[in-house]
């Protein structure tokens, strides 16, 4: 499993990233507070809100190549 924190300024980089992740197979998830969502669902991820830092879940030990793709939402 692999965790990083990332964040979204506006709609349109969550539907970005959506694109980016969801083609990938192995299950991911997004929690921000007690709220967890699934990382392939757009409305989850705006729930979650724009501007905050959002824990990702990846439960896939090999995901070198979705980091580099999503490396411009990884919160600094």
């Amino acid at each position: 499993m692999n965790e990083m924190k990332v964040t979204f300024k506006n709609p349109e980089e969550i539907l970005d990233f959506v694109k980016k992740v969801t083609k990938y197979d192995c299950p991911m998830d997004m929690k921000r507070g007690r709220f967890v969502v699934d990382a392939k669902s757009i409305l989850g991820i705006m729930n979650l809100g724009l501007n905050n830092v959002i824990n990702l879940k990846v439960y896939d030990d090999d995901c070198e190549q979705l980091k580099q793709e999503i490396s411009q939402y990884v919160a600094a």
